[in-house]
Protein backbone atom coordinates (compact mmCIF):
# COMPACT_ATOMS: atom_id res chain seq x y z
CA UNK A 1 0.00 0.00 0.00
CA UNK A 2 2.88 2.77 0.91
CA UNK A 3 4.37 2.23 -2.53
CA UNK A 4 1.13 2.15 -4.45
CA UNK A 5 0.86 6.05 -2.78
CA UNK A 6 4.16 6.86 -4.35
CA UNK A 7 3.16 5.06 -7.77
CA UNK A 8 0.07 6.60 -7.83
CA UNK A 9 1.07 9.76 -7.42
CA UNK A 10 3.91 9.15 -10.18
CA UNK A 11 4.21 12.91 -11.63
CA UNK A 12 7.10 13.66 -9.17
CA UNK A 13 10.97 15.01 -11.01
CA UNK A 14 13.79 15.98 -8.89
CA UNK A 15 15.96 18.14 -11.34
CA UNK A 16 18.03 16.48 -13.14
CA UNK A 17 18.28 12.98 -11.41
CA UNK A 18 15.87 10.89 -10.71
CA UNK A 19 16.02 9.87 -7.28
CA UNK A 20 19.16 9.37 -5.43
CA UNK A 21 19.75 13.84 -5.58
CA UNK A 22 16.59 14.93 -4.23
CA UNK A 23 17.33 18.71 -4.43
CA UNK A 24 13.85 19.74 -5.29
CA UNK A 25 10.49 18.01 -5.16
CA UNK A 26 8.14 18.91 -7.80
CA UNK A 27 4.82 17.52 -8.21
CA UNK A 28 2.65 18.42 -11.01
CA UNK A 29 -0.11 20.99 -10.00
CA UNK A 30 1.67 21.95 -6.12
CA UNK A 31 4.46 24.51 -5.64
CA UNK A 32 7.85 23.65 -5.12
CA UNK A 33 9.34 22.46 -1.85
CA UNK A 34 12.76 21.79 -0.85
CA UNK A 35 13.79 18.48 0.29
CA UNK A 36 14.92 20.13 3.83
CA UNK A 37 13.67 16.82 5.94
CA UNK A 38 10.21 16.96 3.29
CA UNK A 39 10.90 13.23 2.09
CA UNK A 40 11.80 12.27 5.04
CA UNK A 41 8.80 13.76 6.75
CA UNK A 42 6.75 12.41 4.20
CA UNK A 43 8.09 9.29 4.40
CA UNK A 44 7.79 9.06 8.37
CA UNK A 45 4.12 10.48 8.05
CA UNK A 46 3.03 7.59 5.47
CA UNK A 47 5.16 4.99 7.67
CA UNK A 48 3.27 5.81 10.67
CA UNK A 49 0.04 6.27 9.96
CA UNK A 50 -0.46 4.61 6.48
CA UNK A 51 -2.02 0.65 8.16
CA UNK A 52 -4.55 2.74 10.70
CA UNK A 53 -5.72 4.73 7.95
CA UNK A 54 -6.58 2.11 6.05
CA UNK A 55 -8.08 0.24 8.95
CA UNK A 56 -10.07 3.21 9.47
CA UNK A 57 -11.03 3.98 5.67
CA UNK A 58 -12.44 -0.08 5.95
CA UNK A 59 -15.05 0.77 8.39
CA UNK A 60 -16.71 3.33 6.24
CA UNK A 61 -16.06 1.56 2.64
CA UNK A 62 -16.90 -1.78 1.58
CA UNK A 63 -14.06 -2.05 -0.56
CA UNK A 64 -9.99 -2.37 0.47
CA UNK A 65 -9.06 -0.29 -3.07
CA UNK A 66 -11.66 2.31 -2.35
CA UNK A 67 -10.33 3.10 1.49
CA UNK A 68 -6.87 2.62 -0.32
CA UNK A 69 -7.93 5.18 -2.16
CA UNK A 70 -9.06 7.25 0.40
CA UNK A 71 -5.98 6.72 2.45
CA UNK A 72 -3.60 7.99 -0.67
CA UNK A 73 -5.79 11.04 -1.76
CA UNK A 74 -5.68 11.95 2.21
CA UNK A 75 -1.50 11.79 1.32
CA UNK A 76 -2.07 13.64 -1.38
CA UNK A 77 -3.83 16.16 0.24
CA UNK A 78 -1.09 16.73 3.07
CA UNK A 79 1.29 17.21 0.16
CA UNK A 80 -0.52 19.84 -1.48
CA UNK A 81 -1.90 21.48 1.12
CA UNK A 82 1.33 21.52 3.57
CA UNK A 83 -0.97 22.49 7.09
CA UNK A 84 1.18 23.05 9.99
CA UNK A 85 0.33 21.15 12.96
CA UNK A 86 1.04 21.87 16.90
CA UNK A 87 2.43 19.07 17.74
CA UNK A 88 2.34 15.11 16.72
CA UNK A 89 -1.50 14.64 18.15
CA UNK A 90 -3.07 17.41 15.95
CA UNK A 91 -0.97 15.81 12.87
CA UNK A 92 -2.74 12.55 14.06
CA UNK A 93 -6.56 14.30 14.32
CA UNK A 94 -6.10 15.70 10.82
CA UNK A 95 -5.41 13.03 9.09
CA UNK A 96 -8.21 10.94 10.48
CA UNK A 97 -10.53 13.84 10.32
CA UNK A 98 -9.40 13.93 6.68
CA UNK A 99 -9.62 9.99 5.61
CA UNK A 100 -13.05 10.05 7.44
CA UNK A 101 -14.26 12.85 5.02
CA UNK A 102 -12.22 11.33 1.69
CA UNK A 103 -14.34 7.85 2.81
CA UNK A 104 -17.14 9.79 2.95
CA UNK A 105 -17.22 11.27 -0.02
CA UNK A 106 -15.81 8.33 -1.90
CA UNK A 107 -19.08 6.25 -0.28
CA UNK A 108 -21.71 8.91 -1.49
CA UNK A 109 -20.32 8.75 -4.86
CA UNK A 110 -20.49 5.03 -4.96
CA UNK A 111 -24.00 5.10 -3.77
CA UNK A 112 -25.15 7.67 -6.61
CA UNK A 113 -23.49 5.39 -9.32
CA UNK A 114 -25.89 2.64 -11.08
CA UNK A 115 -23.81 -0.41 -11.51
CA UNK A 116 -25.50 -3.54 -13.00
CA UNK A 117 -24.67 -6.24 -10.33
CA UNK A 118 -23.35 -8.54 -13.56
CA UNK A 119 -20.86 -5.74 -13.94
CA UNK A 120 -19.41 -5.86 -10.35
CA UNK A 121 -19.16 -9.56 -10.28
CA UNK A 122 -17.06 -9.49 -12.94
CA UNK A 123 -14.49 -7.32 -11.62
CA UNK A 124 -14.79 -7.40 -7.97
CA UNK A 125 -11.15 -9.20 -6.16
CA UNK A 126 -12.33 -12.12 -3.30
CA UNK A 127 -11.37 -10.46 0.28
CA UNK A 128 -11.43 -11.86 3.31
CA UNK A 129 -14.47 -12.42 5.14
CA UNK A 130 -15.03 -11.44 9.01
CA UNK A 131 -18.69 -11.35 10.00
CA UNK A 132 -17.58 -9.32 12.83
CA UNK A 133 -15.98 -6.62 10.89
CA UNK A 134 -18.80 -6.58 8.11
CA UNK A 135 -21.60 -6.16 10.83
CA UNK A 136 -19.72 -3.51 12.21
CA UNK A 137 -19.51 -1.55 8.75
CA UNK A 138 -23.45 -2.24 8.30
CA UNK A 139 -24.02 -0.05 11.59
CA UNK A 140 -24.52 3.60 10.71
CA UNK A 141 -21.64 5.53 10.32
CA UNK A 142 -22.09 7.63 13.49
CA UNK A 143 -21.70 4.46 15.41
CA UNK A 144 -18.86 2.49 13.34
CA UNK A 145 -16.60 5.02 13.55
CA UNK A 146 -16.42 5.85 17.78
CA UNK A 147 -16.89 1.83 17.37
CA UNK A 148 -13.36 1.46 15.66
CA UNK A 149 -11.76 4.19 17.08
CA UNK A 150 -12.51 2.50 20.66
CA UNK A 151 -11.56 -0.74 19.83
CA UNK A 152 -9.07 -0.66 17.46
CA UNK A 153 -7.31 2.19 17.74
CA UNK A 154 -7.11 2.16 21.28
CA UNK A 155 -9.02 5.85 21.71
CA UNK A 156 -10.64 7.35 24.83
CA UNK A 157 -14.07 9.02 25.06
CA UNK A 158 -12.69 12.01 25.25
CA UNK A 159 -9.88 11.50 22.57
CA UNK A 160 -12.27 10.93 20.48
CA UNK A 161 -14.52 13.51 21.15
CA UNK A 162 -11.95 15.85 20.46
CA UNK A 163 -11.52 13.94 17.08
CA UNK A 164 -14.39 14.31 15.86
CA UNK A 165 -15.39 17.37 17.42
CA UNK A 166 -18.21 15.86 19.71
CA UNK A 167 -18.95 15.94 23.74
CA UNK A 168 -17.88 13.06 25.22
CA UNK A 169 -20.81 12.12 26.70
CA UNK A 170 -21.93 11.71 22.91
CA UNK A 171 -19.17 9.38 22.28
CA UNK A 172 -20.44 7.26 25.18
CA UNK A 173 -24.00 7.08 24.00
CA UNK A 174 -23.31 6.41 20.61
CA UNK A 175 -20.94 3.68 22.28
CA UNK A 176 -23.41 2.23 23.92
CA UNK A 177 -25.75 2.36 21.50
CA UNK A 178 -23.23 1.07 18.72
CA UNK A 179 -22.53 -1.55 20.91
CA UNK A 180 -25.97 -2.83 21.26
CA UNK A 181 -26.86 -2.91 17.61
CA UNK A 182 -24.16 -4.97 17.20
CA UNK A 183 -25.10 -7.57 19.74
CA UNK A 184 -28.80 -7.41 18.32
CA UNK A 185 -27.27 -7.91 14.60
CA UNK A 186 -24.62 -10.60 16.09
CA UNK A 187 -27.42 -12.78 17.49
CA UNK A 188 -30.04 -12.46 14.10
CA UNK A 189 -27.27 -14.17 12.74
CA UNK A 190 -26.69 -16.88 14.71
Amino acid sequence: MRLSFFRKIGKISCGRKKFPCRPVLRVKGVRNMTSCGTDEEIQRIVTVYSTMLLRLACTRLSSTADAEDAVQETFLKLLTTAPVFRDAGHEKAWLIRTTLHRASDIRRKAEKRNVPLDAVLEYAAPEPECELRNAVRSLPEKYSTVLHLHYYEGYSMKEIGTLLGLPAATVGTRLARGRERLRQMLKEEA
